[in-house]
């Protein structure tokens, strides 16, 4: 690494993605959203600090796993932090989100990024920790949940748009 490389790593590590002032942080919600532990949480920000750090120096598109897309995407959700103080105040450079179309030669590109982005991981960092860069998804995370989880409906939603429908007037419990 070389010293400008180590002085913008350096003030990758520094940015603060929560908020201070915030009642509910960025790592919270990102937590709680993925059922994380707050460690586990942590080290994915971290991962993607890793991650920006080697999207900012390196001058082909690399691609994240799983886990540091989706603390990506949390922080994209947050734009001020994101473009202005990230991008623009520490980065000096926009880093873009690419969300794939699908398609198997796209699929054949982003395993070669991904590939790519792991060597040049080990490069700077050494052995890229296993349980934050897995393989690259075969396809959307919300496709991967609903093939992974059974989806039950909620019973008290049930009850409710029924007493609703009843108090309406729209349907009867008793016929005569």
């Amino acid at each position: 690494m070389t010293a400008q490389e180590a002085e913008l790593y350096d003030k990758i590590c520094k940015f603060q993605l929560d908020d201070p002032a915030a009642i509910y942080k960025l790592s919270t919600k990102l937590a709680w959203e993925y059922n994380w532990t707050e460690i586990y949480t942590l080290r994915a920000i971290h991962e993607y600090k890793k991650f920006v750090f080697l999207a900012t120096i390196q001058a082909q598109i690399v691609s994240p796993s799983m886990t540091i897309d989706r603390v990506w995407h949390y922080h994209l959700l947050y734009t001020h932090s994101y473009w202005q103080d990230f991008c623009g105040g520490v980065l000096n450079k926009p880093i873009h989100h690419y969300p794939g179309g699908g398609g198997t030669a796209e699929f054949a590109r982003d395993c070669q990024r991904y590939q790519s982005t792991l060597e040049l991981y080990q490069s700077y960092f050494g052995q890229p920790p296993a349980d934050l860069w897995d393989l690259p998804p075969l396809q959307s995370n919300h496709l991967a949940h609903r093939q992974r989880y059974w989806l039950i409906p909620n019973p008290i939603y049930w009850l409710k748009s029924h007493l609703i429908k009843l108090i309406r007037g729209k349907r009867r419990i008793w016929t005569k």
